[in-house]
């Protein structure tokens, strides 16, 4: 089975700087399709970020566009989110998926099948 194990979680001051990593592990599959979701406790998970490389293209919500960037590094079997000027609100568990097939937008959660474990990013004012 595919494993998702993403770092680079802290705490960060506003305004602060981090970049997640989720590397992947176990059996191969299409990896066009990488995200990132967030989830605040009592809030719907979130898709955030998408990387779809089959159309060389990336997907971000209207809340972090221009500040967060997703990158894709195969060879690694490494899936990057940087996130610049973080604001508290972007305080949330994140998690790294991936879906065997093509991307569908904007990204629900039922669409990606393999899921790391999250790691926690809290952004104090």
């Amino acid at each position: 089975q595919v494993r998702l194990v993403e770092s680079g979680g802290d705490s960060v001051q506003a305004g602060g700087s981090l970049r997640l990593s989720c590397a992947a592990s176990g059996h191969t599959w299409n990896r066009n399709c990488m995200g990132w979701f967030r989830q605040a406790p009592g809030k719907e998970r979130e898709g955030v970020a998408v990387s779809d490389a089959a159309r060389a293209s990336t997907y971000y919500v209207d809340s972090v566009k221009g500040r967060f960037t997703i990158s894709q590094d195969n060879a690694e079997n490494t899936v990057y989110l940087q996130m610049d000027s973080l604001k508290p609100e972007d305080t949330a568990m994140y998690y790294c998926a991936a879906a065997e097939g093509l991307c569908n937008l904007p990204p629900r959660p039922q669409q990606f099948r393999y899921w790391g474990q999250g790691t926690q990013v809290t952004v104090s004012s």
